[in-house]
């Protein structure tokens, strides 16, 4: 048996209906004529190929391993509100985020800093602060450097931790990877170039970081002060080093007083809508709040 379309569009209809030797197919608004009588048999064998599905909406949203665990957090939310929306969040750094946004990749990108004027094609919503701290193992006695030690560890002048007042042991640098805002923000506050540094290790996201300053009791490394805070309060061997003599902890982000400090972003290109629109409402929303803080970063206050 053969079919052709006659090409007449109609209304939508909730069921196969037949008059003389036309089909009219629901959902599609498509009349076929058929070149042999109607049978029920064919109305069961076309259904199947040609009604349409509802299929699940996905979001995907990469960038900032800073700001990746929140956002998992509060994709969770969305997706227990809005029945059929799936979230996918991946890391990868901030200069992916920006990048997977412009280009389509992503309908949302995860910044982990202010946009600069050459990125200002993007559209950005804030929905935290956090701050950017030195990290050492716990059973490190160092417990403060200066701008000038720090920075002479990284480019490789000072290589033994006697010479900043701990035990004579070699230091670990740790240094994160290009196209990481974290390393924008530390290259740019300790005026150090990227190429001058004198690196043992170099790392992708936060939590690699604590986990090699943690598993090596000479190491040092930067981190998000929120990822930091968060993980030693669950017990890992990392102690938190204060920068210009401010404690490196959420507070004192909160109150402005930690002197490395940054907004954590989503970007779009161009305005969102739909259910993107609704997502990035609610990453910035008061409902979200408890998210940020059980994150240990600062939510924004509007």
């Amino acid at each position: 048996m053969t079919y052709e379309v006659a090409g007449v569009k109609g209304a939508p209809t909730s069921a196969c209906t037949a008059a003389g030797n036309t089909i009219q197919l629901p959902f599609t608004g498509t009349t076929l004529r058929m070149r042999a009588p109607f049978s029920l048999f064919l109305c069961l064998v076309v259904l199947p190929c040609c009604s349409r599905s509802d299929a699940a909406s996905r979001i995907v949203v990469t960038g900032s391993s800073s700001v990746a665990p929140l956002l998992l957090e509060i994709a969770k939310r969305f997706e227990s509100q809005h029945q059929g929306v799936r979230i996918d969040v991946q890391s990868g750094g901030s200069s992916r985020g920006l990048a997977d946004a412009r280009k389509g990749l992503a309908q949302i990108g995860m910044v982990s800093r202010a946009l600069r004027d050459d990125e200002k094609d993007l559209t950005a919503f804030p929905i935290a602060m956090d701050g950017v701290c030195m990290i050492v193992h716990q059973d490190n006695p160092v417990v403060e450097l200066s701008n000038a030690q720090i920075a002479a560890i990284y480019r490789g002048e000072v290589q033994n931790w006697r010479q900043v007042g701990g035990l004579d042991a070699p230091i670990t640098v740790v240094n994160k990877a290009e196209g990481r805002a974290t390393l924008e923000l530390f290259t740019s506050h300790f005026q150090l170039a990227g190429t001058a540094i004198k690196a043992q290790v170099v790392i992708g996201d936060n939590e690699q970081g604590v986990k090699t300053v943690a598993g090596n009791v000479n190491a040092i490394g930067y981190v998000s002060v929120g990822t930091a805070e968060y993980d030693a309060s669950q017990g890992t061997p990392i102690k938190l080093l204060p920068l210009s003599g401010v404690a490196a902890t959420t507070a004192n982000v909160r109150r402005g007083a930690f002197p490395l400090a940054r907004q954590l972003n989503l970007v779009t290109n161009g305005p969102p809508t739909g259910v993107v629109r609704q997502l990035i409402h609610l990453a910035q929303s008061d409902a979200v709040h408890d998210l940020v803080t059980e994150q240990c970063f600062v939510p924004l206050v509007r």
